[in-house]
């Protein structure tokens, strides 16, 4: 809804043009929100190919902690050192952990983290990575390559798992169909490529139609969300983000899709005072006192342009806040969807 603007009451930060294999989304709103200033450390809890990390350093002399849990984003890492030398602190790991690792790392406080959720436009492009149904290759979906694949999943979860994850995850309508045919499926061949699972779900959905979304974009979305706990690694990355930052740092999360977007708006809600008031007519309530403050009670789209130059923004929005001086609040799962199916999946 809104473009970049002041969204701090404090001097903006240039934005130098980034070229990178990877376009980052709202970049120019992500690191005004930020607003670096020199001496301060900021965190890119999602490093990727090192877009937004590239912006901040360029931005103001400050450090960059970057995190990242996928093995292949240490070479953009490694050549980013190359330019920005200490001022850039590379972490292998989830961003969830971020309250964790940085105290490891030196940096138990910070004044600024961001987070660019989902999948990268880098894994997309991979075929071999196995995240698109656009490109065929090994049904993978890891982003930290390792653990259960996504080929696997389909060729031994339980159906009812199967059925949970496409309803909970993709918020796929006929999630039921769609699981039925994948058991019919892997009883005759089992599943080992993107193309395998697409065809499953376009027997199901039918074929693509002009100007509308791939049938196989929801069955993808929840299958990659459940392997790599995509919901359950955002709970803790912003927990962890609350306990690290600085009175008055700031927080920049970067959503794709309407369950990342809901989690996060839920998980500001009470910590910016705006949910958990007590109806008129009961007793009054003590309140916590807000753990954030929001400089923008709105979310941030891609401009017209922008989403002209990189389609995938389209569907981006980014939410902003300000760390006040109150205690964080308690830590609870309260915000997972109900019924989630959840797996472990850590590093």
């Amino acid at each position: 809804m809104s473009s970049g603007g002041d969204v701090f009451n404090r001097q903006q930060a240039s934005v130098p043009p980034v070229s990178a294999p990877h376009i980052s989304v709202l970049l120019h709103e992500v690191v005004g929100a930020l607003a670096p200033q020199a001496n301060e450390t900021h965190v890119d809890g999602t490093f990727g190919a090192g877009g937004y990390t590239k912006a901040l350093l360029q931005a103001a002399d400050c450090t960059v902690v970057a995190i990242d849990r996928d093995p292949d984003t240490k070479k953009h890492a490694d050549a980013l050192a190359a330019e920005f030398g200490s001022r850039l602190i590379y972490l292998s790991g989830c961003f969830g952990d971020m309250d964790r690792l940085l105290p490891e790392a030196g940096q138990p406080q910070v004044d600024g983290v961001t987070l660019d959720l989902g999948v990268s436009s880098m894994q997309l492009d991979e075929a071999e990575r196995g995240f698109s149904f656009m490109r065929d290759g090994p049904l993978d979906m890891r982003m930290s390559q390792s653990g259960q694949s996504a080929a696997e999943l389909l060729n031994q979860a339980e159906p009812d798992l199967l059925s949970d994850i496409l309803h909970v995850y993709g918020e796929e309508k006929r999630a039921r169909a769609i699981t039925k045919a994948i058991v019919a499926r892997r009883a005759e061949t089992p599943f080992a490529t993107t193309q395998d699972l697409v065809d499953v779900v376009i027997s199901v959905l039918g074929a693509p139609r002009f100007g509308k979304s791939h049938p196989a974009t929801r069955t993808f979305q929840a299958i990659r969300i459940y392997l790599n706990d995509e919901l359950g690694e955002l709970l803790r990355g912003l927990q962890a983000a609350e306990q690290i930052l600085k009175p008055g740092g700031r927080l920049a999360v970067v959503t794709f899709h309407s369950l990342e977007d809901r989690m996060v708006k839920q998980f500001f809600s009470p910590r910016t005072g705006r949910s958990g008031r007590p109806s008129r007519h009961q007793p009054d309530v003590e309140m916590a006192p807000p753990s954030f403050a929001e400089p923008v009670k709105r979310t941030i789209k891609a401009s017209a342009s922008e989403i002209e130059d990189n389609p995938r923004s389209r569907s981006a929005r980014l939410r902003v806040a300000l760390r006040t001086k109150a205690p964080a609040f308690p830590e609870s799962g309260d915000l997972m969807p109900r019924r989630a199916p959840q797996i472990e999946v850590r590093g």
